[in-house]
């Protein structure tokens, strides 16, 4: 079937009836619940803008001849990777880059897993055939998936089997001639109840060991299969309308615990099943890690350019733009998005073909992206509270500019260098919402653990850096420079 729309999206999510908690209730239909349904929207229209910029957003399947989302497209050249990541900054622009998992994050991730399956059949050859299917099957049907890669928050200073209650995380119950079975808890789903799938894979940080085999495991079901359970995080979308809430109203993702109870996984959707060694390697052997930093640097640079823009707007509506450290500040911004821009050029025009044939762009530039950008969004989020300064909390709302008494009154108090009171207030809910709100703070702390604890991930980076060469730069000139008479 060719790529959905907005309204089968919807449909979708109605027929499955997702197993879905939030503040204690179970959810009857997350498409009409209030801290779903604004997301959801928000969803749709994004497979909507695939049909209303089709040579975009749209390839023709290699299989089955329809016209299939271009963000599932296995790149065989550097044109095709470019022609990948325009549809993915498309869908982003949407959101200013504030919908951090859209589909497109692991439609890249099931197409690298898809192509790249050796490491699968290394346990089983039928494994590798699954992989496989299933990136031909999400293709097809636009899949919408969710994806849990963590374990709970219990002891982190031990491994899963050395934990007080071993079976809390999720773990292999049972092999049956037609499945396993697994039991337990995982972290932490985002849009967990409002897609079609969900993906189990380990962590990309934190390796596995031999007698942590149970907790190794990989494998998709549908987000509606029995035993699965979505316990969502209280929403970050109050209600409000979007004048009031420009961001939170309409791209709060949430996230969710999932708990499975004993589900059942048929074989056909297993990749790993009972092998630390493959799922410590999984990401990095298949690429996967390499075509999903693509997807996050290419939302990044569409994210700083939003926010770029904010603070720009800030300083021309209240004049500040002529002092010196305000200058300062957007240049610091500036110098990220040329650098991450930077970043993703080199990734695409060093990119190469793997062994499956797909143009892999340059891992080097995107790692180094990828580890940066937690670093420096918490100081650019800073940039934009400090610019605001009482502004960011000087914003009535909607309903106050529309109250007979004192509508007027705040529309003429609270004009800029630029602007009218409400549009001026308009511009400043846009900055809270994006750096002050529960919606703003959640995107900050998100953008910080994108792929984990940035700590660990630096001291990962540095052990794999190749450092020798720069060693042996400096050895060698010191050892020529003895030999140097002055």
């Amino acid at each position: 079937m060719p790529a959905k729309t907005g309204e089968g999206y919807i449909q979708g999510l109605k027929r499955a009836k997702n197993n879905v908690y939030i503040h204690g209730e179970r959810v009857d239909d997350v498409t009409t619940h209030p801290a779903f349904k604004n997301v959801i929207q928000s969803m749709a229209n994004l497979y909507d803008l695939q049909y209303e910029k089709p040579d975009i957003m749209l390839y023709t399947s290699p299989t089955s001849g329809n016209r299939v989302g271009m963000t599932f497209l296995q790149p065989k050249s550097i044109e095709d990777l470019i022609k990948r990541r325009k549809a993915m900054q498309e869908w982003a622009m949407t959101s200013g880059g504030m919908m951090g998992r859209s589909p497109d994050y692991l439609n890249a991730e099931v197409m690298a897993m898809g192509m790249n399956n050796e490491l699968f059949a290394e346990a089983d050859p039928y494994f590798a055939e699954n992989a496989r299917n299933f990136y031909e099957y999400a293709r097809e049907n636009d899949i919408s998936l969710t994806h849990t890669l963590i374990h709970p928050q219990v002891n982190r200073a031990k491994m899963q089997h050395e934990q007080k209650d071993a079976n809390v995380a999720l773990h292999l119950v049972e092999k049956r001639d037609d499945g396993i079975i697994v039991d337990g808890i995982r972290l932490l789903a985002t849009q967990g109840g409002i897609t079609d799938e969900i993906l189990v894979f380990p962590s990309t940080v934190k390796k596995s060991g031999e007698h942590d085999d149970p907790y190794s495991l990989a494998f998709a079901v549908p987000n509606n299969t029995p035993g699965l359970k979505f316990i969502s995080r209280e929403a970050f979308d109050y209600g409000k309308n979007a004048w009031d809430h420009p961001l939170g109203s309409r791209f709060e993702e949430g996230d969710a615990i999932v708990s499975f109870e004993n589900v059942f996984v048929p074989w056909e959707r297993v990749f790993v099943c009972g092998n630390s060694s493959v799922c410590n390697r999984t990401f990095r052997e298949t690429n996967a890690v390499v075509h999903m930093s693509h997807q996050v640097v290419a939302k990044n640079v569409i994210k700083t350019e939003f926010l770029l823009g904010v603070v720009l707007n800030v300083m021309d509506a209240i004049g500040i733009d002529q002092f010196q450290h305000v200058k300062d500040k957007g240049t610091e911004i500036m110098l990220n998005l040329e650098t991450i821009k930077s970043h993703l050029y080199r990734a695409e025009h060093n990119a190469k073909l793997d062994k499956s044939g797909t143009m892999t762009p340059d891992f080097d530039a995107l790692n180094a992206a990828r580890n940066w950008y937690p670093r420096i969004y918490p100081r650019m989020a800073e940039i934009v509270r400090i610019l605001g300064a009482s502004g960011l909390m000087g914003i009535p709302t909607e309903a106050d500019f529309r109250h007979e008494e004192i509508g007027p009154i705040i529309h003429r108090g609270l004009q800029g260098k630029n602007l009218e009171g409400e549009e001026r207030v308009k511009l400043f809910r846009l900055a809270w919402d994006m750096t002050l709100s529960a919606f703003g703070s959640r995107q900050t702390h998100y953008e910080y653990y994108f792929f984990g604890d940035p700590i660990k991930m630096g001291m990962a980076y540095f052990d794999g850096y190749d450092k020798e060469q720069y060693k042996k730069y400096v050895q060698d000139f010191l050892k020529n420079s003895s030999s140097v008479n002055v």
